[in-house]
């Protein structure tokens, strides 16, 4: 059987069709840009302390001092207790009777008591966040971490369900159908009236966000030859995913109000409805599927806009009666089924799992770091496009495993070395900061290549939804790691910087696929290192009893 790649090459590598199918697929990737990371702002907690209503009878004296010091975390200085005030029946006393505080009375001697009659908050860099809407300070701060991780459980869960649908029912019908997902639901979240509310929402937006971005990255690594694909699977997908992302921080500068900034956000995902009737269903997933002549039509149809001629006998005889093995169900127990592909899963799922910790805690750290937030979010955004170039460069010229090993391993020791940096060194500190924001970017990118091209056709968008899937236990937990900056500054950067370099020494243990066509069926894929050799044999004279030979671990050898 000759492979894919050689019967489509009539159509040639960058024509008409292959442009379309390219930037389309990128422009649906934009509102993930935005979704993903619009929680930096939409639950950011501005400067807060507690309420003192205008009723209350106190002289202005008394009024300016309500609010105990507390000394702050670092740097030893005293600043206004955000949980705290002095009681205010107390106070009224006081003022009543002429006293004056610091000078007739001790303040330290004085009872507290929580913040009663709310907060109020700086309005200086926002209107309003979920924070300041419903109170998640306090004894509720444990609810802003939560929101993020709500999220990613959203994420979770359509990895989990959006990879096997779009195996059984097409890669084209999902991505559009989660994409109305991820619009409408992220819509309705304007209208939330209570925090429960927003964060049900949150959790199908999340749904909706990854299944539609696997789903169109999986459609374009199908459709697209060799050289085309390595560009959209590294830099295409990626760099207009980091265009949605820079473009939040500008969006969110000018609309400092959630549910504005959530109403503008939403706005861009109706424009993709229209791209239904000019991006095709993936014609190897046909092909897998036995519908050889639908996937012959799209393949005639491309030819006819790249103005090529398209032969008569698109798929022989003998390539139709081999579609057997692909036309039997696959779901994601043949991920562990045989030892080879076990161990392949099993050390991508941890790579993934380590890389998105990495990623997501860095990128929602930036709210954290010296300066302004958006302008620290936009560079964060910024930094990526450069990385997308990087992880292009390196899969186009060097082998996958050096490639994700190097990228992870920088990443890690940079964020190992910012805990020596000087307290007054803090833009050295950031610098490191957006040099490790970079590697990990430039891995996350090869990472999502590197798998779809290890695992087959029939298991392909399965394999890569449940690499996601796996990952999305450290998404989940990203807004904790960003949390114990609490307890101390470094202990971040030192769990994630020496997690990020063990999965960079576990992805060498993965099979290499640079130069290799994509496999099309479990019996096509790369040995895992250490596995039991196979015995060769060709394909082209395959009977029935020889295709389920393969399926126990014989090789395959493409005449």
């Amino acid at each position: 059987m000759t492979d894919y790649e050689a019967v489509t090459a009539f159509l040639g590598q960058w024509g008409p069709f292959q442009q379309r199918v390219f930037f389309l697929l990128s422009l649906s990737i934009i509102p993930n840009g935005f979704s993903g990371l619009s929680i930096v702002f939409l639950a950011d907690t501005p400067s807060h302390r507690c309420l003192v209503p205008a009723s209350a009878n106190l002289t202005a004296a008394w009024r300016n001092s309500s609010i105990p010091l507390e000394e702050e975390s670092r740097g030893g200085a005293f600043a206004p207790s955000k949980c705290s005030r002095y009681k205010l029946d107390v106070l009224q006393s006081f003022s009543e009777r002429g006293l004056l505080p610091g000078i007739d009375v001790n303040l330290s001697d004085v009872q507290q008591e929580g913040c009663l009659d709310g907060w109020e908050y700086d309005r200086s860099i926002y209107i309003s966040t979920i924070v300041s809407e419903w109170d998640l300070v306090c004894d509720d701060k444990w609810k802003n971490p939560l929101t993020s991780s709500l999220f990613f459980c959203g994420v979770l869960t359509g990895s989990f369900i959006s990879g096997q649908l779009s195996d059984r029912f097409g890669r084209k019908i999902v991505l559009f159908a989660t994409m109305v997902v991820q619009t409408l639901f992220t819509l309705i979240q304007v209208f939330s009236p209570s925090w429960a509310v927003f964060c049900a929402m949150f959790f199908i937006v999340g749904l909706g966000q990854i299944s539609n971005y696997v789903a169109a990255f999986v459609l374009g690594t199908e459709i697209l030859n060799p050289p085309v694909r390595e560009v959209f699977s590294t830099v295409g997908v990626c760099v207009f995913f980091g265009v949605g992302y820079m473009l939040l921080p500008l969006l969110a500068f000018l609309i400092r109000d959630w549910r504005m900034l959530l109403l503008a956000l939403s706005m861009p995902g109706f424009l993709g409805v229209p791209l239904w009737w000019f991006i095709p269903e993936s014609p190897r997933w046909l092909l897998s599927q036995g519908r050889v002549e639908e996937a012959e039509a799209i393949l005639r149809d491309a030819a006819k806009n790249n103005k090529v001629q398209a032969p008569q006998v698109i798929f022989s005889p003998a390539q139709k009666d081999l579609q057997s093995e692909k036309r039997e169900a696959h779901n994601i127990c043949d991920l562990l089924r045989s030892r080879n592909i076990r161990w392949v899963s099993v050390t991508l799922w941890l790579v993934w799992n380590i890389l998105t910790i990495a990623y997501f805690a860095l990128s929602l750290n930036t709210s954290n770091l010296h300066g302004s937030a958006y302008f620290n979010c936009f560079l964060s955004a910024v930094i990526e496009l450069p990385a997308y170039a990087l992880s292009w460069l390196l899969f186009r010229c060097c082998p996958r495993r050096l490639s994700l090993f190097s990228t992870l391993c920088l990443g890690g020791l940079v964020l190992l070395l910012i805990q020596l940096i000087p307290e007054n060194l803090i833009s050295l500190a950031i610098a490191l900061e957006m040099i490790a924001k970079f590697s990990v970017t430039a891995a996350f990118a090869i990472v999502y290549a590197y798998s779809a091209e290890l695992y087959p056709t029939v298991l392909r968008n399965t394999a890569v939804g449940a690499c996601s899937m796996a990952s999305r236990l450290g998404s989940i937990s990203a807004p904790y790691f960003i949390y114990l900056r609490s307890y101390s500054v470094s202990l971040p950067y030192i769990l994630i910087g020496s997690l990020t370099t063990l999965s960079g020494l576990l992805s060498l243990l993965l099979p290499e696929s640079f130069g290799m066509p994509l496999p099309d069926t479990i019996a096509h894929m790369q040995e895992f290192p250490g596995c039991c050799k196979k015995r060769p044999y060709r394909l082209t004279q395959t009977t029935g009893e020889e295709e389920r030979a393969a399926e126990n671990k014989i090789s395959l050898v493409v005449p």
